[in-house]
């Protein structure tokens, strides 16, 4: 059964009743970031502490914005996203992780500049869908949620869905001539 919005805005962090461990982040051309993840239980004892994991690594990754499971060396559909304070965002429902996401609806798409720590000397230009309806499982209670995102938390939840599915932001860029050389680090 999927719920209104208010299950995500419910959720905090803490209700995953881990801490959370900083772990290491792989980069491409690591195999694990280029095969999609296996469907989880989001009650499982294992895909909470993962989620409070990623939650945790992003909070000490400056300019973090969003950590997929494939990251941290696991191929599972697990992501976190937290825009908050970020110039560019329009829509923000706080901090937050996500199990088995799927986008359910996009629509007005446009080019933006992405990043990624796993493609950490590298920036593109990728057209993402600028308004989406995602729907994804919180962990912990496994609870569906199903929530709509504008512009910048709406392309940091396509980046970090792709990456579940064993994509990199260099899988959607246009050609060559949209891949540029990173100038300043976080």
């Amino acid at each position: 059964m999927t719920t209104p919005i208010d299950a995500l805005a419910g959720w905090t962090p803490e209700s995953l009743g881990e801490p959370g461990t900083v772990r290491a982040v792989v980069a491409a051309p690591d195999p694990v970031l280029s095969r999609a993840g296996s469907d989880v239980d989001p009650c499982d004892p294992e895909v909470i502490r993962l989620a409070a994991d990623l939650i945790a690594t992003m909070r000490v990754s400056p300019g973090c914005v969003g950590l997929a499971a494939p990251q941290v060396g696991v191929s599972a559909q697990v992501f976190c996203v937290d825009v908050t304070g970020h110039p560019k965002a329009v829509t923000v429902h706080g901090a937050f992780a996500l199990c088995n996401a799927t986008v359910v609806e996009a629509s007005r798409w446009r080019p933006g500049r992405e990043g990624c720590m796993s493609v950490p000397d590298l920036t593109g230009d990728v057209k993402r869908a600028s308004r989406l309806v995602v729907e994804g499982q919180l962990p912990g209670s496994g609870v569906t949620v199903k929530f709509p995102a504008d512009g910048f938390e709406a392309r940091a939840l396509q980046h970090e869905i792709d990456h579940c599915a064993g994509l990199l932001f260099l899988d959607r860029v246009a050609g060559a001539h949209a891949i540029y050389q990173r100038r300043t680090y976080l």
